[in-house]
């Protein structure tokens, strides 16, 4: 049994592929987390900070 693991996405990426990691966590749109990332825009910024930080890379896709 596979379990999901929040990680940074090689396929939806525009920086760092931190709003497509979690978009592929949660099984939604990446435009939808984007979204939210730029309402909530004080937070976020440190938010994302940390994330880049602490989320692995996905492994490269064929």
């Amino acid at each position: 049994m596979k379990k999901n693991q929040l990680k940074k996405s090689s396929k939806e990426k525009s920086l760092y592929g931190v709003c497509g990691g979690i978009a592929e966590f949660f099984g939604i749109s990446s435009l939808s987390i984007r979204l939210i990332f730029l309402v909530t825009m004080p937070v976020s910024i440190i938010v994302y900070i940390i994330l880049v930080n602490s989320l692995p890379d996905s492994p490269p896709s064929l």
